[in-house]
This record gives C-alpha cells, structure tokens and sequence, in this order.
C-alpha cells in the first residue's frame, strides 16, 4: 500500500523540501499524509480544472510544481482550489524551488530539452549551495534567430520573444521560469544566449548591452518540462499507482 507520505518522501529524497528558497512554500499543502494512494494526477498548477479532472479519475493525490498556497488564506470560499482539494478529500504535494534547485530537477530538465552538453552551475543558491541557474554548450553555432527558432521547437511553445545578441550562439545559460535575474551571471561567465520563461523591458535592454541572446519562451513552456520526467520517475518507484499528467494543465496565455 503506498500512502501519500510515501510518495512525499520520495519526492524529498531527490528534491529535498527543505532546500526550499526563503519566498517560498511546498509539502504537503493538503490532504493525509497517511492516506492511501492508488491514482496520481501531475500538473504544473493546481486549477479548479485540474482538482475536477482528479475527481473524474478518481485520484486521491496531485502533484504539482507551483503551490496551491503560497500567500496566507485570508478566506476559504467554494470557489477556491483549497476549498475543492478539501471537499474532494485530495491530497496535494507541492514541489516548487525544490525541484527547481535540485539534479535532475526543472532546470536540468531545461537544459537536457535544449540539447546542451557539458551542463554546469552558472549560479548558486547561498543557503542550500545547489544551482538556481545553469549553462552549457550546444551542439552547434546557432545565430540569435535560429537560436530561438531552435527554443520555440525544442520547448513546443507557442510564441517567444528575444533580443537579438549580435553574435553565434554556442554557450547557453538558463533558469526556468522568472530567471531573468540571472541575465548578468551569463554575461559574467561568456554565455552568448540566456533562455527562461519572463523578462523585464530594463532586462531586455540589459541583454542588448550585454551582446545576449536572451530567449523569454513564457514561465509554462520553461518549467513544463520537469512533468513528464517526474511522471517517469514516479512510476518506477511505485509500480502499484497510476500516474497521469492532467490533460486540464495549459498555458494560461493566448499568443497571436
């Protein structure tokens, strides 16, 4: 019999909880831990779309990456995911900086999906030592514009914006989702191209004085990446649970 407690220790064992950023929140968000577990549902958020489609499949635990709570519950109403997880009696466990911190995690993930070789920490997360950011080398020149051409294939997304680094691309740094921050440590470590999922207009200028490619290819496409590995890795442990990716999971954003 596996429990959602197992699973959380699991998850743990790879993806330490405590390696959490300070901003953040994951665990175990709702649910028993010692409830039994037959039927998982992994999703990048938890919506009202996904608690449903758990409910159809009959699941009794969602795994995400982003938290379902992650600023303190001022109210509790029908209409909120804590609300439905709780009345559907659904567990959920939340992997967020965590799983981006850690081998293996969303941002190897990343750099596996763009081909990059020779994969190395580009910065460090202080408390727990691990990479928050990444760089390696690709498995050719690119110029910017096939660059991002490459990063809009690789990551199935459905539109991106870039600036234009002047220069061929064969050194790539990268953070899933908002990882602009780390724009300069590329810069400092002769990358050529940055990738993640949200920029600022002062970064992109930033990019543009820094002679980088900065590819932004949307929070969802550079972080969606981590599913279908995790999904894998979880079946291999636990033979005796369904595990499914919801189909209810999307991009928020429409592109024209």
């Amino acid at each position: 019999m596996t429990t959602v407690q197992d699973i959380f220790q699991y998850i743990d064992s790879f993806a330490p909880f405590q390696t959490q950023m300070s901003f953040d929140n994951c665990g175990l968000q709702a649910g028993d831990p010692q409830a039994e577990v037959h039927s998982v549902l992994l999703a990048l958020d938890i919506t009202p779309a996904v608690v449903e489609e758990a409910v159809q499949k009959n699941a009794q635990l969602i795994v995400s990456h982003h938290p379902v709570i992650f600023n303190p519950l001022r109210t509790l109403t029908a209409d909120t995911v804590p609300y439905q997880l709780a009345r559907h009696g659904i567990a959920a466990i939340c992997a967020h900086t965590n799983l981006d911190l850690a081998p293996g995690g969303v941002n190897s993930c990343l750099a596996e999906r763009l081909m990059l070789t020779d994969v190395r920490p580009l910065a460090l997360d202080v408390p727990s030592g691990l990479a928050a950011a990444l760089c390696g080398q690709t498995t050719r020149s690119f110029s910017p514009s096939e660059f991002a051409a490459f990063v809009k294939k690789q990551l199935n997304c459905d539109g991106l914006f870039y600036t234009d680094g002047g220069r061929p691309i064969r050194k790539v740094g990268l953070c899933s989702g908002a990882g602009s921050e780390y724009l300069e440590d590329a810069a400092i470590n002769g990358c050529q191209a940055f990738v993640t999922g949200e920029a600022k207009h002062h970064e992109l200028l930033n990019a543009e004085n820094f002679g980088i490619t900065l590819v932004v290819a949307g929070h969802y496409f550079t972080e969606d990446v981590v599913i279908d590995p995790l999904m894998e890795r979880l079946k291999k442990q636990f033979q005796d649970v369904i595990f499914q990716r919801a189909q209810a999971s999307h991009c928020p954003a429409a592109y024209l």
